[in-house]
């Protein structure tokens, strides 16, 4: 199988053992992105949504660097602390993507790295 590593540094670098992104043939596999600030490295402390947009902006820039854009998105899966935020979520994420909207998951989860309140990762097909 032959694979291509994306990264940029207008995401955030890695926090473990891991890559932004792979892209194998014409689908690339994104890797979580929580709502970290890609020049400090540091949690984006607003409100959720402006945690989200943190996340979808980071989401676009990795996206960018395979030769996508969000539109591109066939599939989405969102982690979030509080199920509370889901709303909020749905508005965000309305800013950012069109319909067709990609597939999407919200799950509940007890914790995030780095005490993140939401994590978004997805797959990408490029046509």
């Amino acid at each position: 199988m032959n694979t291509t590593i994306i990264a940029t540094d207008k995401a955030p670098q890695a926090i473990g053992t891991y890559s932004q992104a792979v892209r194998t043939a014409d689908t690339v596999y994104f890797s979580g992105q929580i709502p970290l600030i890609p020049g400090t490295m540091e949690l984006h402390n607003g409100d959720i949504a402006a945690q989200t947009r943190q996340i979808f902006d980071n989401l676009q820039a990795v996206a960018q660097a395979a030769g996508g854009t969000l539109n591109h998105f066939v599939k989405l899966n969102i982690f979030l602390t509080d199920l509370n935020n889901f709303q909020t979520i749905n508005e965000v994420m309305a800013e950012y993507f069109e319909q067709p909207y990609p597939a999407r998951a919200a799950v509940g989860v007890a914790a995030l790295p780095k005490g993140a309140e939401v994590e978004v990762d997805g797959i990408m097909v490029l046509t």
